[in-house]
């Protein structure tokens, strides 16, 4: 049984985050483990309240799972700021993480950040690096490049870009 690590914040009514990603690893018929890397408060309507995990105990989530049971791959969804991001970059190099998939969840479907201004070039310059699959969706993508993408040739070079 493969098994996967989802790196992610967890959203109390179930829609997305760790909630969603455990789901669809379970549902794929692979072993979920989690290091979470916020607590929110949202629904369909919005996003109330963020609370991040710390640094070091996200970096303590990540060294419990590598040090037992070793993911086959990683995802990682929401990151709110620098710190998570360094910490995330530093376990992933240290255990020589494989099989990376990045989705840069910047905005929820409700339309909230939920990414801090600045953690977005630590994004790009620390983790997206990292990753062998990066997954943004248009919006994210125009963040992370600072381009406008409407058509299929501007999606092909943001692609480039990222």
């Amino acid at each position: 049984m493969k098994k996967i690590l989802t790196i992610a914040g967890s959203d109390c009514s179930g829609g997305a985050g760790i909630q969603a990603d455990i789901k669809t690893i379970t549902m794929h018929g692979m072993y979920a483990m989690s290091a979470i890397t916020a607590l929110t408060a949202q629904n369909t309507t919005g996003v109330y309240g963020i609370m991040n995990s710390s640094a070091d105990f996200l970096k303590n989530q990540i060294d419990c799972i590598f040090n037992d049971i070793r993911p086959d791959a990683v995802k990682i969804g929401m990151v709110s700021d620098v710190e998570i991001i360094e910490a995330i970059a530093q376990k992933l190099k240290e255990y020589k993480a494989v099989n990376i998939v990045a989705d840069p969840v910047m905005v929820a479907t409700s339309g909230s950040r939920l990414i801090s201004e600045d953690a977005t070039d630590a994004l790009m310059t620390r983790l997206l690096p990292l990753a062998d699959i990066i997954t943004p969706n248009l919006a994210e993508a125009e963040v992370l490049t600072g381009m406008k993408i409407t058509t299929r040739e501007e999606m092909e070079k943001a692609a480039k870009v990222l």
